[in-house]
């Protein structure tokens, strides 16, 4: 198989069908930030200690899921019977965040991004899944993108955060607190 196929050439790219865009249409956009990620995460699992096998199993589970997010994302033509996101990611990722949340110590002041090297790959993560969300956002405006694909990305930026605050915890790295804030979280 060859890998470069010259369709790209002139700055357009097919999509899920075969209609051809713009590389820098609002959908390439989203899939491109969507497929982003899922590289960032590879790089986080590398970085990953052997003593943390769920995370590394999960997070596996999380590239297939965004893998069919992306595929969606790149048809035009998605409908609820060739979508391939399931919407049963939804209440995953929530009980993935629920269990996170709750090993740490609560803190109630903004946390600079940072502590032990993998927490701060969970952190880039997690601005990345911002970045792709405000760009599906954008997308939504002139396709419809499905609610739960929509649900989905909001939440995985609070898990990547519960995550980076777990590997700091289990790591026995602090948290650096924002000096020139006050409380925030009650």
């Amino acid at each position: 198989m060859q890998l470069y196929t010259k369709v790209g050439d002139h700055g357009t790219t097919k999509l899920v069908g075969g209609s051809t865009v713009s590389k820098d249409s609002d959908r390439v956009w989203a899939y491109g930030t969507v497929d982003e990620l899922n590289t960032f995460i590879g790089l986080t699992v590398t970085e990953l200690k052997d003593s943390q096998p769920e995370i590394k199993k999960e997070l596996l589970q999380l590239q297939h899921c965004l893998f069919d997010l992306g595929s969606d994302l790149a048809n035009p033509n998605l409908t609820p019977e060739n979508q391939r996101f399931n919407g049963k990611y939804l209440g995953w990722i929530e009980g993935r965040i629920d269990q996170y949340q709750d090993e740490p110590d609560p803190i109630n002041r903004f946390i600079l991004p940072g502590g032990s090297k993998v927490s701060a790959l969970f952190q880039v993560c997690r601005t990345i899944t911002r970045r792709a969300e405000r760009q599906i956002v954008t997308l939504n405006w002139t396709s419809t993108i499905p609610g739960d694909i929509l649900k989905f990305v909001n939440r995985l930026s609070d898990y990547f955060y519960a995550l980076a605050r777990v590997i700091n915890y289990r790591t026995d790295t602090p948290e650096v607190f924002y000096e020139n804030g006050g409380q925030v979280f009650h």
